[in-house]
């Protein structure tokens, strides 16, 4: 069974009477412990689907079914409790509180879980130690460099141990060598861990870390094939 189902999926945004089309009938399908690649020029809806398979936004028409469910029959209360538990992310700009701790920062979504708070700190703790920051664990977000800061992020995205992580350009600002270390640990919590993973670039480069690519140009889907020659990590790099 597909863990991700979108069948004709529309979005379209209505400012002041003008309509545009982001999505235009998308249908794909994404089993559990899939590492898929969307990628697309800018424009093309990439990341306006990950908003939507992430229920950060709702879309226009269509139906979208996570683990087998539509999620359209689930109240807003519901919505969230799905997108807290099950899903994680990685976004570009890092989003962490820059005058909190590598800690607490990581935290942050353990507050809006069913899990008690006498274990936040531990699995916190386990997840900052899994990206290979142990020794920054109490340094503040602003102190670190960049690749630090989308480890944390990556921290933060597992502590919930989601069955899906959404990773939206999480190698754009960063130079080339902390962008490979960060791709190569995202791969990695696919084939070592089983996280499905949805990456979105528009880097060829780091597409090729995924199994399947997936190309959107003007809303729709204009390809989707495996990888041929996917690039695969070292046993070297951490994860634990």
């Amino acid at each position: 069974m597909a863990l991700i189902e979108t069948k004709n999926i529309w979005k379209v945004y209505d400012s002041e009477g003008t309509k545009t089309e982001a999505l235009r009938g998308v249908s794909i399908e994404i089993k559990k412990g899939e590492f898929v690649a969307i990628m697309g020029p800018s424009g093309s809806g990439k990341s306006t689907l990950l908003q939507i398979l992430g229920l950060l936004d709702n879309h226009t028409e269509g139906t979208y079914n996570f683990s087998g469910k539509n999620l359209g029959e689930y109240d807003q209360i519901e919505i969230a409790k799905i997108r807290n538990s099950k899903m994680g992310f990685v976004f570009q700009a890092f989003n962490l509180l820059p005058h909190e701790t590598v800690l607490q920062n990581v935290k942050l979504p353990l507050i809006y879980s069913d899990k008690p708070e006498s274990e936040w700190d531990k699995l916190a703790e386990e997840a900052v130690i899994s990206v290979g920051l142990a020794h920054r664990m109490h340094h503040l977000a602003v102190q670190l460099s960049g690749g630090e800061k989308q480890r944390v992020a990556i921290a933060r995205a597992l502590v919930n141990s989601p069955e899906v992580i959404f990773a939206d350009e999480p190698t754009g600002n960063l130079d080339s060598k902390s962008g490979q270390s960060i791709i190569e640990i995202i791969q990695k919590l696919n084939t070592e861990k089983g996280h499905t993973i949805i990456l979105i670039t528009h880097e060829t480069y780091t597409a090729e870390y995924a199994q399947r690519i997936i190309r959107l140009l003007d809303g729709q889907i204009s390809s989707d094939e495996q990888v041929a020659n996917r690039k695969i990590v070292s046993s070297d790099v951490f994860i634990k």
